[in-house]
């Protein structure tokens, strides 16, 4: 049986990357696309070309005899990243989508996912740390986070026109803070859990860190398993509306370093800079419409997801002496 054919786009990332892996070993063919090649092993897609996704030509040659298309490409990064280069995101990943959809519809692609953010929901409804959980439709009237959140939200309504204009079959989902092995750890563009991975493995047994905030501040984190499966019944499924991915376990930052430093066997005391950049008071998904959508949710608890994260992140450390 002839095997169908997937793009994958950012497939030199965290995320990209282990999805090349788990739709090969559902049966696909798999094209993998970024500006740069896997960071902490070697991809194992059919074909893996470097392409810079933000000129059209190099888009349509990306999504040359391909089926479908999981559009996970873009700049982006922790809060300290995102809060700091908002004309290089919004530039680079919006010519990236528009591009992408466009070469798509022309190249006659039977579905196409985008990877949205939780960062398209309001400001004004995450003030607090105890945050209602986030619906879909809490997205409006809408206040995205500036920049990188703007350029998500308006990408979704960009895959919704090609859907109503030009039959191309679009996904959008709005991932959670995902976390996990292979992901970046370090150099400025890594995330929360990440970060306190990395810190508490260089801490000694008893030792402080900096955390940034408060440590009051209050989210939700999803691993990286549990996205891919997400990601794909998605694909699966007659569903075209935005949907969230993610837990719906709120936690704060102090929790998150109490977690990992329990997983360390380390004590670690905590030191607040309330300088750096925090983004949102609180942020939680409402699950309900993905139970309701793909008949599961998130498997993994946080305790087994840092567990994993951190052992990997010690180890690439150990590596670099």
């Amino acid at each position: 049986m002839k095997k169908t054919k997937v793009l994958i786009t950012g497939a030199g990332g965290f995320i990209g990357h282990h999805l090349v892996k788990f739709l090969q070993n559902k049966g696909y063919w798999v094209r993998g696309v970024d500006i740069k090649k896997p960071e902490y092993e070697k991809t194992t897609a059919e074909d893996f070309k470097l392409l810079d996704l933000r000129t059209r030509e190099k888009a349509l040659k990306a999504v040359t005899g391909v089926d479908e298309v999981y559009n996970l490409a873009a700049n982006m990064g922790g809060i300290g990243f995102i809060e700091t280069h908002k004309a290089e995101i919004v530039h680079d990943n919006i010519l990236i989508n528009m591009h992408m959809l466009e070469a798509s519809r022309l190249a006659r692609v039977k579905k196409f996912l985008f990877t949205s953010s939780a960062c398209i929901y309001p400001g004004y409804k995450q003030k607090s740390a105890d945050v209602a959980p986030l619906k879909e439709e809490d997205a409006y009237p809408a206040d995205a986070e500036d920049g990188y959140g703007w350029e998500k939200l308006y990408t979704e309504r960009a895959c919704r026109h090609y859907m109503e204009d030009y039959g191309l079959r679009t996904y959008s989902v709005r991932f959670h803070n995902i976390y996990g092995p292979l992901g970046t750890y370090d150099g400025g563009r890594e995330k929360s859990p990440a970060a306190i991975c990395r810190k508490i493995s260089l801490a000694k047994t008893v030792d402080e860190i900096e955390v940034w905030g408060d440590g009051l501040q209050t989210r939700s984190y999803c691993y990286i398993d549990d996205c891919i499966e997400g990601l794909y019944r998605l694909m699966q499924s007659g569903f075209h509306e935005p949907l969230n991915l993610g837990t719906d376990r709120l936690v704060t930052i102090n929790e998150l370093v109490d977690i990992v430093a329990g997983i360390a066997g380390k004590k670690i005391n905590k030191r607040y800079d309330l300088a750096k950049p925090q983004g949102v008071r609180g942020r939680n998904s409402d699950n309900t419409l993905l139970r309701q959508v793909l008949k599961w949710e998130p498997q993994v608890s946080l305790e087994a997801g840092l567990k994993r994260t951190y052992e990997w992140i010690k180890e690439q450390l150990t590596k670099q002496g």
